[in-house]
């Protein structure tokens, strides 16, 4: 620990924002304590981890963004304003005047064209987000240009430009200086390399350092337009091991730990720590196949909902990494749809099946991963159906072995999870309430698909037509009632939503750390 502590002190030392005087953590300085080595590359442009993402989002900016000061709303960042003519497929973006990058260079409409098209031309993991744009290396030259210092953005798709502005508030939309990485290019990389360890953004964050698998080290950028970090720097330290982390947070070697356990956290006894809970994108679902006629009838859907112990599972062994939710979107995001209708009431079920003449008990094999915390969810699910009439025969299994069945739709019922891939509720009402034609022969990376649910035309239609609607406030409101009758009219049950525990030092305030790794802010933290 004294090894530790004199390494992370020295380390501290040596930047520019830290006072020659050790407390416990400098009162100026956010020192983290996380596992970092998924980190492969931190370009904006082909960063695609977790951890990266994080960095990405508090080192660059986007032409619109979802910000610290709350993650569910659009905002305006590098373009102060935009105009979107639906007809043309074209958004015209107004630039924010006076914004800087961290090298001093002011950000420039070209500097967006070449941002976005770059992602297009390097093509590396990230880039699928953007050429859903219709955007290739072949066009991209021409459907982003700048005229008389607006950027001017076209696009090809049967969606609005609602749904184009949230794919420019993704990771790779982020908007790097030229000048700077074209100076770093080495082999026409276009700076790859380069940024792949230091950084060229406009972001609250400057990268000061970066040693793969011991730290990473952000300096404030006082010239930010939204006004400087309170934090003058953040020392992210890499420590794989969970205890380590706690042993570390609670003797004031650190002021946060990323990644305890749950029972970690509900071990600590030390007064100086807090614990703050974050609600995360993935939500977690129990589906019954429509291939199995059993579990056909509408009936059965609707009991099943009652039959979910929701508060009962949540306030035990899930405290602290799952909190109830009922709706395909995930809480936190823009259009959640967050009230939950359906409680454990096992006499209701009952009662749902006698009236429609459903004989039971009624027998179901529940593929599970035999893993925490679905071998405990199951167990529980296998009580609290058994009061209802559904008996669940649980067959445990690897997750590749659970996923397979799933994809195959050779399963009876499943206990499985599902984030979206992309911040739009079109990424998972796609998943969850869209399957115009349910044959085998159209596989489809769906869960609607993969429970062989025939999806009503006019749910099918309602996900079409919120996907072009142009008005973001009406097609948020199709996106909610989407999310009703999914909820009540769909063999696929919602239940869970994966909730993110962050133990930290009574000090810190202000920590933002949204449902996905790219709404992870520390531009507000204070340390009072």
């Amino acid at each position: 620990m004294k090894l530790y502590k004199a390494a992370l002190m020295a380390a501290a030392l040596s930047l520019p924002f830290v006072q020659p005087v050790w407390a416990a953590t400098p009162d100026h300085s956010l020192v983290v304590a996380q596992n970092i080595n998924d980190i492969v590359a931190l370009d904006p442009a082909q960063a695609y981890e977790f951890s990266s993402g994080e960095l990405v989002s508090n080192l660059y900016d986007r032409l619109v963004q979802y910000d610290a000061e709350d993650t569910t709303v659009l905002a305006a960042g590098l373009a102060s304003e935009w105009a979107a003519d639906e007809a043309a497929k074209t958004i015209r973006f107004t630039m924010r005047e006076n914004a800087k990058f961290n090298s001093g260079n002011p950000v420039r409409a070209e500097d967006v064209v070449f941002s976005l098209s770059r992602v297009i031309k390097l093509n590396l993991t990230p880039a699928f987000i953007l050429t859903q744009l219709g955007w290739t290396p072949e066009n991209v030259d021409q459907m982003i240009t700048v005229d008389n210092g607006q950027v001017v953005l076209k696009y090809d798709g049967d969606f609005s430009s609602a749904f184009v502005l949230n794919v420019l508030a993704a990771r790779p939309a982020s908007i790097v200086d030229e000048k700077t990485v074209m100076a770093n290019e080495k082999d026409g990389d276009m700076g790859n390399g380069w940024l792949n360890t230091n950084s060229a953004g406009s972001g609250p964050f400057t990268l000061a350092a970066y040693k793969p698998g011991e730290l990473v080290r952000l300096n404030a950028n006082p010239d930010y337009f939204k006004g400087a970090p309170a934090m003058r720097g953040i020392v992210i330290r890499h420590v794989a091991e969970s205890a380590t982390q706690q042993l570390l947070l609670t003797s004031g070697d650190v002021d946060m730990a990323r990644n305890m356990t749950a029972d970690q956290i509900a071990g600590i006894k030390s007064d100086d720590v807090k614990v703050e809970s974050f609600p995360q994108a993935a939500v977690h679902f129990l589906a019954f196949n429509q291939k199995s006629e059993a579990l056909q009838p509408k009936a059965v859907w609707e009991a099943a909902r009652y039959l979910v112990d929701y508060e009962g599972m949540s306030n035990t062994f899930l405290k602290g990494q799952m909190v109830p939710h009922q709706a395909f979107w995930p809480k936190g995001f823009p259009g959640s749809y967050d009230e939950m209708p359906y409680s454990y009431n096992p006499e209701k079920a009952k009662q749902i099946l006698k009236d429609a003449g459903i004989k039971t008990p009624i027998k179901v094999k529940l593929d599970v991963i035999n893993s925490a915390p679905f071998a405990d969810m199951a167990q529980s699910l296998q009580a609290s159906f058994a009061e209802g009439g559904i008996n669940f025969d649980i067959l445990p299994g690897t997750g590749s072995q659970v996923i397979t069945k799933y994809r195959e739709r050779s399963h009876d019922g499943v206990l499985l999870y599902w984030g979206p891939d992309f911040m739009d509720p079109h990424s998972n009402a796609k998943a969850f309430a869209y399957n115009r034609d349910n044959s085998d022969e159209n596989y489809q990376a769906t869960t609607a698909w993969r429970n062989a649910w025939a999806v009503p035309n006019d749910i099918n239609d309602m996900t079409d037509k919120a996907l072009s609607e142009p008005d973001a406030e009406k097609r948020t409101e199709l996106y909610t009632e989407l999310q009703k009758r999914v909820q009540a009219e769909s063999p696929i049950v919602v239940m869970f939503q994966a909730a993110y525990q962050v133990p930290m030092n009574k000090k810190v305030n202000g920590y933002v750390n949204g449902a996905i790794a790219d709404f992870v802010y520390y531009r507000l933290v204070t340390k009072n």
